[in-house]
């Protein structure tokens, strides 16, 4: 099902945004970014997050983001899940340099973040992602072409209990601002099946 767009909403506004029903251009701001204490120490909570409500339990968020225009260190764009400052996940690529990017995720629990990345090429401006839920856990896949998924982090929010938040996010941590585009969004059943031998699925 193609998600409705009028049922997104802004935690926080970026420079400019275009919302069509079937395209979001979402433009940053400098200096904006999702990151809680970890390694580096800083506290950032003011990258722009465009998101839904829902209760359903079992689902999969389907998005393509588009980022050529990203240039300078940390430009990123993807998918979020974000409840408040210290409880929140996201996938995207991040700019790096001229030769590489970081394809990757953080987890935040509790006011604590990790980042679990991977290179991939510079020339790489598009990617698919797949958010599924499975109650209060999660699973963040990604595709270059909307149609082969894989794994890039299962993990549990502590704080994800009933009503969840989940939508897009683009951010610029240092000095720069792109465009960011997010196009083919779609809600389906959960495409994150139940583990083998794993227990049916609770009634909800």
């Amino acid at each position: 099902m193609k998600l409705d767009t009028s049922r997104l909403q802004w935690t926080r506004q970026p420079a400019s945004c275009v919302i069509a029903p079937d395209r979001i251009e979402i433009v940053t701001r400098p200096h904006t970014d999702l990151w809680q204490r970890t390694y580096y120490h800083f506290r950032n909570d003011n990258a722009p997050v465009l998101q839904m409500s829902t209760e359903e339990a079992f689902f999969s968020f389907v998005v393509k983001t588009e980022f050529a225009e990203s240039h300078h260190r940390f430009d990123q764009c993807g998918v979020v899940l974000y409840l408040d400052s210290e409880n929140w996940l996201k996938g995207s690529v991040e700019y790096e340099n001229d030769r590489f990017q970081h394809l990757g995720s953080v987890v935040t629990n509790h006011g604590y973040s990790d980042w679990a990345t991977t290179e991939i090429p510079a020339g790489v401006k598009s990617m698919w992602y797949r958010l599924s839920r499975r109650e209060d856990d999660f699973c963040i896949e990604c595709s270059e072409d909307g149609a082969v998924f894989h794994q890039m982090r299962v993990c549990h929010l502590h704080e994800a209990k009933g009503e969840i938040r989940f939508g897009i996010y683009a951010c610029s941590p240092e000095d720069s601002s792109f465009r960011a585009v997010f196009t083919h969004m779609e809600l389906t059943e959960c495409k994150w099946l139940a583990h083998d031998g794993q227990a049916p699925d609770k009634e909800v």
